[in-house]
């Protein structure tokens, strides 16, 4: 079976529902494309950050979310080696600062995305084998046997995206790091403050096997507060993972094909990142109401603006022209979230003894600032004037 559409998004995580949505806010009409039989709402909880929550509001999901969140009020970091606090910033009554900073559950941001979009537009199942051009056309070829035709191709497919492998962009490399993540739960109250606490020294080689990653996390907390041993106690073995850490390499995305012909990327299908700065779903968020800006101003803007009379310029070349628009913003930001992330995570766990002496005493400090100006940002609203 072979249907026609004018936007495609390979991918039904946080950048594919969110691009969808946003397009749709603008008057775009896009269809998604899903590997997997139902929404991934796997993973656990992620912090997000006032860029986040602006692109959030342009969504217009933000304060539905807000109401399901919890409000973290500072960031305190402190020394993995010795367990003293090292740095501490508060979001509370602080007049140098206005950030927004909130922990959400995945998959309450995933199902209030799903529901949002247009019934209808999320197609399971559908698994993109190959990408081929037709003309000005894309064909993408399903594992199924079915083909879609469409006029423009926005990859969402996180970090082994098909639609980054189709625009030539190299792969993402090992950073030569893991992060394990845990997920607790506390049906009544837990009496902790609800601050983001980080822990600078240098790692370990974690293992695979959550008993000996629970015991790993432990002896690492060894130096640290009862309060946080007993998190680390209570998690249960189900709740712990453990990942290789990927970037693309900052240089791919700045001189990279992020869009040819009418492809582009958008989320971990751009840049990839280390979780340091925890930018990886705010950045994507970012990316889905600038592309839907950059697509409406060039696609719908024309069309309340034309008069009687006037020629419609080739649908081809305005949706060349936004995406055009959209690469060009976004390629420096996205530069910049992976090569800050990166260097965050090195000045954090470094084993050189210069690099621990000066953490010790400002670049913990350093790295707090650098994610807390990374997140000051407004992606705009969602409005075609």
């Amino acid at each position: 079976m072979e249907t026609e559409e004018n936007i495609v998004i390979v991918g039904a995580g946080i950048a594919g529902l969110a691009t969808c949505l946003a397009l749709h806010r603008v008057g775009l009409r896009s269809i998604v494309l899903e590997s997997s039989d139902s929404l991934r709402a796997t993973g656990f909880a992620l912090l997000l950050w006032t860029n986040a929550w602006k692109a959030l509001d342009a969504l217009g999901i933000g304060d539905s979310l807000r109401q399901i969140s919890l409000s973290i009020t500072g960031v305190k970091s402190f020394s993995a080696d010795s367990g003293a606090p090292i740095k501490e910033v508060s979001f509370v009554d602080n007049n140098r600062i206005d950030y927004e900073s909130r922990c959400v559950r995945r998959k309450d941001l995933l199902e209030k995305l799903e529901n949002e979009v247009p019934q209808g537009v999320i197609r399971y199942s559908s698994k993109v084998v190959s990408i081929e051009e037709s003309g000005p056309m894309k064909v993408v070829h399903l594992a199924d046997g079915s083909i879609i035709r469409t006029k423009a191709l926005i990859g969402c497919d996180g970090v082994n995206s098909v639609v980054a492998n189709w625009l030539g962009l190299q792969k993402p490399v090992n950073s030569g790091r893991s992060a394990i993540r845990g997920f607790v739960e506390y049906p009544d109250k837990h009496g902790y403050q609800p601050k983001f606490h980080a822990f600078f020294g240098v790692d370990g080689n974690a293992e695979q096997d959550p008993i000996k990653l629970k015991q790993f996390v432990l002896n690492k907390a060894s130096n640290m507060s009862k309060e946080l041993s007993a998190v680390v106690e209570r998690t249960t073995l189900d709740s712990i993972s453990c990942a290789q850490l990927k970037l693309r390499l900052p240089w791919n995305v700045l001189t990279g094909n992020i869009l040819k012909n009418n492809v582009c990327v958008v989320g971990d299908a751009l840049h990839p990142m280390t979780p340091d700065l925890g930018q990886g779903g705010c950045s994507a968020l970012e990316d889905s109401v600038v592309i839907a800006k950059c697509l409406g101003e060039a696609l719908v803007k024309p069309i309340k603006d034309r008069g009687v009379g006037q020629e419609d310029e080739d649908e081809f070349n305005k949706i060349k022209k936004g995406l055009e628009k959209y690469a060009k913003e976004r390629r420096w930001r996205s530069f910049t979230f992976i090569s800050a992330a990166y260097l965050s995570g090195f000045i954090q766990e470094s084993g050189s003894k210069v690099i621990s002496f000066l953490r010790e005493r400002f670049l913990a400090g350093v790295t707090i600032a650098v994610t807390l100006r990374m997140a000051n940002y407004d992606c705009g609203k969602l409005t075609v004037s």
